[in-house]
């Protein structure tokens, strides 16, 4: 007797669940934006850029210095070596060559490990820097948004350049009234388009 009464209240109550929820899904205002396309077309995103390849570029320009060191002095140890392996020298001129072949090996071997220090701690600092500058141009883009989802009474906002575990993409369909990308490209580079 008591489940006859349990029952139909449960069902009453999965019912009015069921009737909140798609009464309050009607009144659910959603979003989609572009990030990679909102980052890509940010005028700071092409400054920082730049300023990260000139810095490859003098990295660069500073491990092709360091290299041609290297090659040269590895060069004039062969040349030692070559000297070093004559037959018409004597056995004390062939040890001092030796010798002097040996301190040079040496010292490449130096010069190779600083020039190998140098690379790895330039890619770092390369590194760091990139991720520094995107992480300051995303927290402009994302004031940006965060002000357009207040003012527009925005519930839920998705990235639809997002891609799932799968490489496909997050959002599979949604109206084109729901995309308010090119309202960010805009107020985000609002002031730049006459510089350049």
């Amino acid at each position: 007797m008591k489940l006859n009464r349990i029952v139909p209240l449960l069902a009453f109550i999965i019912g009015s669940a069921s009737f909140s929820a798609s009464t309050q899904a009607a009144d659910l205002k959603v979003g989609t934006i572009d990030m990679k396309l909102v980052f890509d077309s940010y005028s700071k995103t092409k400054e920082a850029e730049g300023k990260i390849n000139e810095a490859r570029e003098q990295a660069k320009k500073e491990l092709d210095e360091r290299l041609g060191v290297f090659n040269k002095a590895q060069e004039e140890a062969r040349k030692l070596n070559d000297e070093a392996n004559k037959p018409e020298l004597t056995e004390k001129a062939k040890a001092e060559k030796a010798k002097v072949l040996n301190e040079k090996l040496q010292a490449l071997g130096t010069l190779q490990r600083e020039i190998q220090e140098f690379q790895q701690t330039r890619e770092r600092q390369l590194s760091e820097q990139s991720v520094r500058s995107r992480n300051t141009l995303l927290e402009d883009i994302n004031k940006v948004i965060t002000d357009k989802v207040k003012s527009s009474g925005y519930d839920l906002v998705i990235d639809k350049s997002g891609q799932s575990l799968n490489a496909v993409g997050v959002v599979v369909y949604s109206k084109d009234s729901f995309d308010f990308t090119a309202d960010i490209i805009a107020e985000i580079n609002k002031g730049k388009s006459s510089k350049k």
